[in-house]
């Protein structure tokens, strides 16, 4: 979100980026989930791609990712059930272990106001993050063609499906930026994502980790990457900084403990609260980060694959707005976008 805009304008302008994505051929769409902040609209990745992908034809839509501590397994199944029964094999269920929020709103969503959790069959709390890898292999089961046996206490057996037929089961994806998650995805054989656009630190160790401890199974045979990064292309270099400087700004306040609000407008909005202690703050961060014109960044895409050894760079455009935008609509990023396809996309 940024300063002025409504979350329908903010949906808006995700689905005309979405829709530039796919015209152009990029691979997949992910969006996230967060929940009770004033700087992010997407909180229900499922309902939010459900009309993000109406008016694509090719492009993989996913959730980057499902925040699973909040929700019940059989949830999250249904929902990307229904996803693939309208857009078929081209959704992507991207599982995060962290809540993506504050703790009062995570045991609101699992519960009531003012508290909430799951219990176990005797009726004890349990946490979910502990849960985390039993609820992934709950869903894996759950999305396959004969779904999830649960057995009663006098020996009975019930069936649980996601829907009453899984054609085209999600593919499924575990997203981390720690060795956590790289450990349980080689354990399980899944693909796996490291967030190197949120930390830009422990990649490498993250996806030796992953590689090397791989174990095949039905959901892959080889280990399979890719990582997240910033990104801000724009004609040329000093455009690209002058447009990175509204989520720099942003994510710098935020990381130092000032919390998050929608991000300012390009120039002055910007420059009028980017400190000197933010920029300084800032330059670590932005190390990690691709900015500047086509070639250049077409450069860096190319050089953190081959430093990594990934499949894929998913890129998380960072361009801000003109005071003059469009309201619903985010110009920069979506020439960002072409001039991404020209550099990159051909190849």
């Amino acid at each position: 979100m940024r300063r002025n805009q409504t979350t329908a304008q903010s949906l808006r302008a995700s689905k005309q980026m979405a829709e530039a994505a796919d015209r152009l051929g990029f691979t997949r769409y992910w969006v996230a989930e967060h929940h009770n902040t004033d700087s992010v609209a997407s909180t229900s990745p499922a309902i939010e791609l459900m009309y993000l992908g109406q008016d694509t034809e090719q492009i993989r839509l996913g959730s980057g990712g499902v925040m699973l501590p909040n929700h019940a397994p059989l949830a999250v199944a249904e929902q990307f059930a229904l996803l693939t029964a309208v857009y078929g094999d081209r959704i992507d269920l991207g599982i995060g272990r962290a809540p993506g929020t504050d703790p009062i709103t995570s045991a609101a969503i699992r519960g009531h106001l003012g508290g909430g959790h799951f219990v176990d069959a005797d009726g004890r709390p349990i946490d979910p993050v502990r849960e985390f890898p039993r609820n992934v292999q709950d869903i894996l089961t759950l999305l396959s063609p004969h779904g999830a046996e649960v057995r009663l206490p006098r020996g009975q057996t019930y069936q649980l499906r996601a829907a009453p037929d899984v054609e085209h089961a999600p593919q499924v994806w575990l997203l981390g930026s720690s060795d956590y998650s790289a450990q349980l995805a080689a354990a399980l054989g899944l693909p796996y994502v490291f967030a190197h656009d949120f930390s830009g630190r422990g990649t490498r160790q993250a996806l030796d980790l992953y590689r090397g401890s791989f174990e095949p199974s039905e959901h892959g045979e080889a280990p399979r990457t890719f990582l997240s990064m910033n990104v801000c292309v724009a004609e040329t270099a000093d455009e690209a900084w002058e447009l990175v400087e509204p989520h720099l700004n942003t994510m710098t306040k935020f990381t130092t403990g000032g919390g998050m609000s929608p991000a300012p407008f390009v120039g002055d909005d910007v420059k009028a609260l980017f400190t000197d202690d933010l920029r300084r703050a800032a330059q670590p961060t932005v190390d990690t980060w691709a900015v500047g014109d086509p070639a250049q960044v077409a450069h860096q895409l190319r050089e953190a694959a081959a430093e990594f050894g990934v499949d894929e760079i998913m890129v998380h455009p960072v361009q801000g707005a003109y005071q003059d935008d469009p309201a619903d609509a985010w110009p920069a990023k979506v020439r960002g976008f072409e001039l991404l396809a020209e550099q990159l996309l051909d190849d």
